[in-house]
């Protein structure tokens, strides 16, 4: 049965990976086996620590720097996630968050988050699936947020959760165009996770209520989210395409 899960062989390419969700993510499909090309912004950190933890699996990985919403880095990291063997696998997590009332956000602070949260999801799944389809062999999956499903009670984030209501949907819909031709697209959507990003300064006040609010009473860790990811990623799921799989502890059932 863990042969379903296990990624050996397999060729991957994993956004955001400097940091947060986006690396452990990364190092956990090293774990299952696969290698993988990590793409990150220059500024990142972090990349190589996730280039370094992987290999140190034995696995192969390279360190990519580019910026999502720039289609030419986006397929950069795609040819150069290929030197490491033919891409079969895609996990796209690069995303930004942040807060301000709807009546008061600037015009710049809601492009942006739909330039990285939006677009940069579909010019990663665009220059994956390209490499991807005339093999007529791959699965991505798209790292989106309960914020797409339900309304985050006391957060003024407008825009982030419309970002990640367009990514459930972005999903479903390259699901569809692509099923007959052997690409499986997906998304997982967090809950609260202990990520950087959701201990920012503005939300640190409410990290008591999001766990009061969680049915199981805490926040994810990051590695709560590998499984998943490793699943929909995997032959266990090749079955599976157009899903949304919420990973948040029973949060929207509330």
């Amino acid at each position: 049965m863990t042969e379903l899960f296990n990624l050996a062989g397999e060729v991957a390419l994993v956004t955001g990976a400097g940091s947060g969700i986006g690396q452990r993510l990364a190092i956990g499909l090293a774990e299952s086996g696969a290698d993988v090309a990590c793409f990150d912004l220059p500024s990142s950190l972090g990349l190589d620590e996730t280039v370094s933890r992987i290999q140190a699996l034995g696995r192969r990985a390279l360190a990519v720097r580019g910026d999502v919403t720039q289609a030419e880095d986006v397929a950069r990291g795609v040819a150069k996630a290929e030197g490491l063997g033919a891409l079969s696998l895609a996990l796209n997590c690069a995303g930004i968050a942040n807060a301000a009332p709807a009546e008061e956000m600037a015009q710049t602070q809601w492009q942006r988050m739909y330039d990285v949260n939006v677009t940069g999801i579909f010019l990663c799944c665009q220059a994956e699936a390209r490499v991807m389809l005339p093999r007529r062999r791959g699965a991505i999956v798209n790292i989106a947020s309960m914020s797409g499903v339900i309304v985050n009670r006391g957060l003024l984030q407008a825009h982030y959760n419309s970002a990640k209501a367009a990514v459930i949907h972005l999903s479903k819909s390259l699901a569809m165009e692509w099923s007959d031709r052997g690409v499986r697209v997906n998304s997982i959507s967090p809950g609260y996770t202990a990520t950087p990003m959701n201990i920012r300064a503005e939300v640190a006040d409410q990290v008591r209520q999001f766990e009061a609010d969680t049915p199981l009473g805490r926040m994810a860790t990051v590695d709560e989210l590998v499984g998943p990811a490793v699943f929909l990623l995997s032959r266990a799921a090749s079955f599976c395409t157009g899903v949304d799989l919420l990973v948040d502890g029973g949060f929207v059932c509330w």
